[in-house]
């Protein structure tokens, strides 16, 4: 068995994360979403809210299942048995990504795998969706329905 391991925090999930998870679902027979729980950030949604959506979006994907993990990313894929790291790279993330591709592999021999976003996204960041949608930015079609009607509800609730 093939598992690799698609990893971000995803606050919130964007269509962008959804085209890479479905893409790496086609390449591997199990993909893990791992969403990083860093104890000293806060996300505008909590870890538990993140877990709900992404499960909710993915439930369409039979191989894929979604957990959190603390610590570096290279220990949560030897728990997990993974061979891989999926990751979505824009042109603006490549030098770091690999970088991080070569100590992952330096440190437990994971490979990553670097999917290009896929051109209508190439713009697209859940930090870049909340900053728009804060100002009031129409950010429909970026993020799917019910992450949307849940980005709207929390912004309009923080003012």
């Amino acid at each position: 068995m093939h598992r690799a391991v698609c990893p971000g925090s995803f606050d919130p999930v964007t269509n962008g994360h959804l085209d890479i998870i479905e893409r790496a679902a086609r390449l591997f027979d199990e993909v893990v979403i791992a969403i990083g729980v860093n104890p000293r950030k806060s996300g505008l949604f909590s870890v538990d809210e993140r877990v709900e959506m992404l499960r909710a979006t993915t439930s369409g994907l039979a191989n894929v299942s979604v957990a959190t993990f603390t610590g570096l990313l290279v220990d949560f894929c030897r728990e997990r048995e993974a061979k891989a790291i999926v990751k979505g790279v824009r042109v603006v993330d490549f030098e770091y990504e690999v970088q991080m591709a070569q100590m992952n592999h330096r440190l437990t021999g994971v490979e990553t795998v670097l999917l290009p976003t896929s051109a209508e996204y190439a713009f697209l960041s859940s930090s870049l969706v909340k900053e728009v949608a804060s100002y009031g930015g129409d950010v429909s079609g970026l993020l799917p329905d019910d992450v949307l009607r849940r980005l709207t509800e929390r912004l309009r609730d923080a003012r």
